[in-house]
């Protein structure tokens, strides 16, 4: 579906075909009469004070309309392949010694990936983005639910597989946390937009521990505030099946919970860790060395029973700092 179709087509067509383009046309305040007038002719018949009224000129209206067909396009793809599943076929290191695995991720499950800086992690993460088929320095494959993925779904510009949360986020946009949400919510097309901004700042506000509301201006919430945003943002709005989390044990936020959420929004998570809590919290983990996927461990139950002493051990330490924050004297630590 290209703009040129749309406008060569008469209203009653793509009132049946293409409701979803009136619609979006109709909240400009356009009424659509004669339904056997092509579109074109509809927009070139518009007034110079109908369209100030509409607050826009010709120009921007066909610029705006093209990108309401684009974004509709990436929706259709997005719907087309529901992404339940990716498999990893391995390639090679960088020295061309073979990885010789096979791994499959599914949705709603989390993988670690340790490994020591500069040893891969980008590389693993580009190969999965671009849905590799042997065509980059890895000579690794990407499966989407078991098959080679289409032309159309590798090479779209609006269906992303990957989204990426990293340690650093700053935001430099002047606007508020609602208006910023609100922009994304009403870019996705979502219903009830409200109602999905509000339990989007309501879930970053659980997440983050320090209270923002939605009239907070962006560039005043801190770091973890930043991340809490953004990471509930991701949960509920984004289209990326996969989501990549880069050391989230210094994004300052519950980082529990933060993945609970993404994995309860059945979400295909990676995280990046040297955390040995949320490197166990995944039910498995992929070791890289020198470019290459070194062994994949799946979490064991004595490691699982490791975790749960390495928690407890880790709240006594959220307890203590806590009280240091209270202005308490560390008398005992008990």
């Amino acid at each position: 579906m290209t703009l040129e179709t749309i406008i060569n087509k008469d209203i009653a067509s793509l009132e049946k075909e293409s409701p979803a383009v009136v619609d979006y046309l109709k909240q400009y305040g356009l009424q659509f009469h004669n339904k056997e007038q092509t579109l074109g002719t509809h927009l070139q018949l518009l007034t110079e004070e109908t369209l100030e009224d509409m607050g826009i000129d010709h120009k921007q209206l066909l610029i705006n309309l093209e990108g309401f067909i684009r974004q509709q396009e990436g929706s259709t793809i997005g719907e087309k392949y529901n992404v339940k599943s990716i498999t990893l076929i391995g390639g090679h290191d960088k020295n061309g010694t073979p990885e010789n695995i096979t791994i499959t991720l599914h949705a709603g499950t989390i993988t670690s990936i340790v490994g020591p800086t500069g040893s891969g992690k980008s590389r693993l993460l580009g190969d999965i983005e671009w849905m590799a088929q042997a065509d980059t320095p890895t000579g690794r494959k990407i499966l989407v639910n078991g098959d080679v993925p289409d032309v159309e779904l590798r090479f779209s510009l609006e269906h992303k597989l990957v989204a990426q949360l990293s340690q650093n986020m700053n935001f430099v946009i002047d606007a508020t946390a609602e208006e910023f949400i609100t922009m994304h919510a009403e870019s996705r097309m979502v219903q009830n937009t409200k109602k999905i901004v509000a339990d989007i700042i309501r879930q970053a506000n659980l997440l983050a521990g320090e209270g923002f509301d939605g009239d907070t201006p962006l560039t005043s919430l801190s770091g973890g505030q930043s991340r809490a945003l953004m990471i509930a943002d991701t949960a509920f709005l984004s289209t990326s099946p996969v989501v990549l989390i880069d050391e989230i044990e210094n994004a300052g936020i519950d980082q529990k919970n933060a993945l609970q959420l993404l994995v309860k929004k059945e979400k295909i998570v990676l995280m990046a860790t040297h955390d040995p809590i949320l490197a166990l919290m995944a039910e498995q983990r992929l070791v890289i060395k020198n470019g290459g996927i070194h062994k994949i461990i799946t979490t064991s139950e004595q490691e699982k029973l490791n975790l749960e002493e390495l928690e407890r051990i880790d709240n006594k330490i959220l307890s203590l700092r806590n009280r240091l924050r209270n202005g308490e004297i560390i008398d005992n630590i008990e």
